[in-house]
């Protein structure tokens, strides 16, 4: 089984996967991993190409591993419905079962976790995280596209009461 992660930079993607990644056994696969660890996130103006080519290299890999048996999670984003159409289709010729995870995030939440991933990416302790400055918040914003409930298995909603899955009908 693949599973997609989708949701805004910031969203709880990557915290969610690693509580999937235990569940269910399974490898994640990062671009926000990749390019921190070969270039350190100093690509500048090359980020798009370069993440685009890590993205092509990792749905290959995330093939090969779920042909061997392993389930795999792809914490990328996927933020337009291009994206996960082109993804869906990718994994359904090769008659790979995948499953949609949306990230849910209210804005207060969301505003409170690029507040908080700053603070640690300023303070030393941010990983492969960037910095979320305003002219990043502007982008995504402008890119973002919620996925529809067609599109998704799983809505995971992070709204600052409760954190929860809620399947799609």
């Amino acid at each position: 089984m693949i599973y997609l992660i989708c949701g805004k930079i910031c969203s709880g993607k990557s915290c969610y996967a690693r509580r999937l990644k235990e569940l269910h056994n399974a490898v994640i696969l990062s671009t926000d991993e990749v390019t921190y660890d070969l270039i350190r996130n100093e690509q500048g103006e090359f980020y798009n190409t370069f993440a685009k080519r890590v993205n092509l290299y990792l749905r290959k890999k995330a093939a090969e591993i779920s042909k061997a048996g392993a389930d795999v999670i792809l914490d990328w984003g996927f933020w337009t419905k291009a994206d996960r159409t082109e993804i869906s289709d990718f994994f359904r010729v090769q008659n790979i079962p995948y499953e949609w995870h949306y990230i849910d995030v209210t804005d207060a939440v969301w505003k409170k976790s690029i507040e908080e991933r700053n603070r640690r990416v300023e303070s030393g302790n941010g990983g492969s995280d960037f910095f979320v400055d305003e002219g990043l918040l502007l982008k995504v914003n402008s890119l973002f596209e919620n996925p529809s409930v067609d599109e998704i298995d799983v809505r995971y909603v992070r709204d600052g009461l409760t954190e929860r899955s809620v399947p799609s009908v």
